[in-house]
């Protein structure tokens, strides 16, 4: 007896897991060959940390121990979240995005392939920070909890960065103001130049609405041996604010894609 194939034109999704994985390194090539490896991108992933961070120790008495964790901080933080908001307007710009949607995918795999991207970029840049650390004469006490912290913040921060993209508009410049606008004043409430011991109440009460508040806290007991806040706790709300920004920009996404179209 022949067996019936499925009809043409109607797509039948395989069994297991391997089909979501595929799909989902497939938005992630996409994503990393378009946006991600362009000299532009990771110079300023690079280089405009490294900068804000000259600018703060040169003429102040700090020790290398305490800023090296803040530009690891900083330079993990803006390289995960310098791409991933503008996908989505670039996509809805140029009429890629109708292209991708007609394919048979879920806009959840589009959204954890543009975060898995973000993730890459991000986690692989912030070796550089580490060597110039390094070279100062900075020494790492805790290296595994610093690259658990490094896997666990990478992807809070793109998933941040998605998240900035919710709007539906097809102007980067207006989801780029957003993100500027979120991105500057946590980079100074974090405890990165200031340490958070040394912030008013009030202040302490803002720093812990931060994410990258708790990740510095790890990367300076990676460096230092002493942390602010206890160290389960710094991974327990770092893991928390991953899956609370996963679970908002999947969401904020799914409605605002028609709107896309």
């Amino acid at each position: 007896m022949r067996t019936m194939g499925p009809e043409p034109g109607i797509y039948r999704p395989e069994p297991g897991i391997i089909t979501p994985l595929r799909k989902t390194w497939a938005i992630v090539r996409k994503d990393i060959q378009m946006y991600y490896l362009k000299g532009p991108v990771v110079i300023f992933g690079i280089l405009f940390p490294l900068f804000l961070f000259l600018a703060f120790y040169i003429g102040r008495n700090l020790t290398p121990e305490f800023l090296v964790p803040g530009l690891i901080s900083m330079t993990l933080f803006f390289t995960a979240t310098s791409v991933s908001p503008v996908i989505a307007p670039w996509e809805t710009q140029m009429r890629t995005l109708e292209r991708i949607i007609s394919c048979p995918i879920t806009v959840r795999t589009m959204i954890l392939g543009d975060i898995i991207a973000s993730f890459i970029f991000g986690a692989l840049l912030s070796i550089v920070p580490i060597v110039i650390g390094l070279g100062l004469g900075v020494s790492i006490k805790s290296p595994l909890i610093l690259s658990l912290a490094i896997i666990i913040g990478a992807f809070a921060f793109s998933a941040l960065g998605l998240l900035f993209s919710t709007i539906p508009t097809d102007l980067v410049s207006n989801v780029m103001m957003i993100a500027t606008l979120v991105k500057f004043p946590l980079i100074f409430i974090s405890g990165i130049f200031i340490p958070i011991e040394a912030l008013p109440p009030w202040g302490v009460a803002v720093a812990s609405l931060s994410p990258l508040t708790y990740f510095t806290d790890i990367a300076r007991y990676s460096v230092t041996g002493k942390a602010f806040y206890p160290l389960y706790l710094d991974f327990a709300l770092l893991i928390l604010s991953a899956i609370v920004c996963l679970i908002l920009a999947i969401r904020f996404h799914e409605r605002a894609l028609v709107r896309r179209l």
